[in-house]
């Protein structure tokens, strides 16, 4: 999630808060991979399109698709260190529309 979040940032995070387009969230990626920290960008046919901040590394809804709702845990509410301060909502970097429509 660079820039938002670096690796080693701890985060105050909503749990089963209600997910909310360009916020940042928990999220449980299928296949057995780890919880993760992902933006979230859409709500779509099968759940919510979650995206990283950084496209050169990591896995998201481009990789795995849209994750059901069960599966976003919570809203990351803010970062309190190292660096301490709110997670403001943003958008991911721009890149095709999840629904061409």
């Amino acid at each position: 999630m660079v820039p938002t979040l670096r690796p080693g940032d701890l985060l105050l995070v909503r749990w089963r808060a209600k997910p909310v387009v360009g916020t940042v969230a928990v999220v449980r990626l299928p296949g057995g991979r780890p919880v993760a920290v992902k933006r979230i960008v859409a709500r779509v046919d099968g759940g919510w399109w979650v995206e990283r901040d950084s496209p050169a590394e990591g896995v998201d809804s481009w990789t795995v698709g849209a994750l059901p709702a069960a599966d976003v845990l919570g809203r990351v509410q803010a970062r309190l260190w190292p660096r301490p301060g709110r997670v403001r909502p943003g958008s991911a970097p721009v890149r095709p529309s999840p629904n061409p429509e």
